[in-house]
């Protein structure tokens, strides 16, 4: 069921708008979303004729179920849901009864935003930024695979198809799937600019405009539960997991970001070298000067860093450039209002909230100590040598989550982006996470070493 109401522009829904829609779309239930430290969305189903105690934010939660959120003896949270987020769920709809969904905040008990609410946390940076005269804005371009499920149900790792880069049909047999996806995401809203088959086997990307980095995160998360329903509507699993099948590209989640000053893009100066403004050029050495110490969040998951390895165009390689896709980060050739630069290490599996906070918090510290950017870069830096990149005093992106974890630890700058409840709550379930990782035995140690030993 289409949903076809669309605010006014510049102007924010009322209560007696969201009361207006849920009468019109026949809504049972309304869904509160909110996401945890690790980008999971989580909700809350409330029946519709409760939408008073809704917007008045007087629906509670258990924070002590959430992990990363509140010890059992200070659990009582509330929602307080951002009415402009009221959308009508498209996959949910049965017997004219349909579900609509308001993303929320989480506050405390006493009327004040939870400091390890993702969310609540950006808005918090993005308040700090305004100070300085800055918005930042992103565009993210997230990959994922389309698998198969076997005959009982559950997921495999058999690609959909064996296509390439930007094939059609009848080898790529996503073709239908993607353009589901693709009209799902435009009854919610979205302002889609592209989909196509991407290199690996079964493998896809969805783009979706650029906006504030609070609406993208926000569409971030929806797009990846959107595509997980669509495809599971195909009798498919879509997964953003980064490196899901062996001896194949990962996903990545490339995040092509910019600055704003009174609305006009700060990165763009006509007479500047590369047409770049001082405040592009602080920005991209704000970037490379505290990458090592985001890489933690950015990508957040043992198995990212199967991704980030060499040979498989993932950008490991801590440089820039103007057009080099082998480096960590690039500015795409169009100026003027497009004037952006491409960072391209983040995967899909990393929660957009954190993800942006820290990138946000990179810029503006490159900004405000005026860090200065190295030479660009335009070898293919895939097929330097080591003597030559040490040469070039290009470093490479930490190896493993444990080593990002160390360099996340020390960092003053991911500290100030994120605050010290969610760095120690992330800090401690990744170091679980990857304790068990590495004493885990793997079906490759045991083809490997038990008959041999």
């Amino acid at each position: 069921m289409e949903f076809k109401h669309t605010l006014p522009n510049g102007l924010n829904y009322t209560d007696e708008d969201i009361k207006n829609l849920i009468n019109e779309y026949n809504v049972q239930f309304v869904k509160l979303q909110f996401v945890d430290i690790n980008g999971q969305v989580k909700n809350l189903a409330i029946p519709s004729e409760h939408i008073d105690r809704i917007l008045n934010n007087d629906i509670m939660l258990d924070g002590s179920s959430i992990k990363g959120f509140r010890n059992i003896e200070t659990s009582d949270m509330f929602f307080y849901p951002d009415k402009n987020t009221f959308q009508i769920i498209p996959w949910q709809g049965h017997d004219g009864k349909n579900s609509a969904r308001l993303i929320c905040d989480i506050y405390n008990a006493d009327g004040t935003p939870f400091e390890g609410c993702p969310r609540c946390n950006l808005k918090r940076l993005m308040a700090e930024a305004e100070k300085l005269g800055f918005s930042m804005n992103i565009g993210p371009e997230a990959e994922f695979f389309l698998f198969e499920k076997d005959k009982d149900g559950m997921v495999s790792t058999k690609t959909h198809d064996r296509a390439g880069y930007y094939d059609m049909g009848p080898d790529d047999l996503g073709e239908t799937v993607r353009s589901d996806i693709v009209s799902t995401l435009q009854e919610m809203g979205f302002d889609i600019e592209a989909s196509h088959h991407e290199g690996a086997d079964g493998q896809h990307e969805v783009d979706f405009k650029y906006s504030d980095i609070l609406t993208t995160a926000d569409n971030v998360a929806t797009f990846r539960i959107a595509v997980k329903a669509i495809a599971a509507q195909h009798g498919l699993h879509a997964t953003f997991m980064p490196k899901p099948v062996y001896g194949i590209n990962g996903s990545g989640m490339h995040c092509n970001i910019s600055l704003a000053q009174n609305g006009v893009n700060a990165f763009y100066d006509e007479n500047a070298e590369y047409q770049l403004s001082d405040v592009a050029k602080y920005s991209i050495g704000g970037l490379l000067k505290h990458i090592k110490s985001i890489t933690a969040i950015l990508n957040p998951t043992v198995n990212s860093y199967k991704r980030l390895v060499p040979g498989y165009e993932a950008p490991v390689y801590m440089a820039w450039s103007l057009a080099n896709r082998s480096a960590l980060l690039r500015v795409p050739a169009k100026r003027g209002a497009s004037t952006r630069v491409e960072l391209r290490s983040p995967d899909p599996s990393c929660n957009p909230y954190l993800a942006f906070a820290t990138i946000l918090a990179a810029c503006l510290d490159g900004v405000r100590n005026k860090i200065d950017l190295p030479k660009p870069v335009e070898a293919n830096i895939y097929k330097l040598s080591e003597k030559d990149r040490k040469k070039l005093k290009i470093e490479s992106l930490p190896g493993n989550l444990k080593e990002a974890l160390g360099y996340m630890q020390n960092s003053l700058i991911v500290k100030t982006a994120l605050g010290q409840h969610i760095v120690d709550e992330f800090v401690m379930a990744k170091e679980i996470e990857w304790d068990n990782y590495r004493t885990f035995v793997s079906q490759w140690e045991i083809d490997k070493y038990l008959a041999k030993y």
